[in-house]
């Protein structure tokens, strides 16, 4: 039985044009051209960036509730990442406004 080829995954660049992912003082995250690659590579992919503005309405502020809880569990898992202020979940809460 002939084996499949892999896909190759998204590159996890975080420097130059292609940067599909922030570093972790940047508040951690895929980049808007990491969304998009993502979603070309995966059709019919609902994946979005994080929401970072204050005060969103309707969808908007109801996945950044959803996410606030999911890494909230995250923090009691993980209480090594949760003290740690420079820890990727930390500066993704931070960028989601937690």
């Amino acid at each position: 039985m002939a084996e499949k080829k892999r896909d190759k995954p998204i590159a996890r660049t975080t420097k130059g044009k292609g940067a599909n992912y922030r570093k972790t003082s940047e508040g951690a995250g895929m980049t808007k051209k990491g969304v998009a690659a993502y979603r070309k590579k995966n059709p019919g992919s609902k994946l979005q960036t994080a929401v970072t503005e204050d005060n969103p309405t309707g969808k908007r502020a109801k996945r950044r509730k959803s996410f606030c809880a999911r890494s909230a569990g995250q923090t009691k898992q993980f209480p090594k990442a949760a003290k740690d202020p420079n820890s990727r979940l930390r500066q993704a809460r931070k960028r989601w406004k937690c």
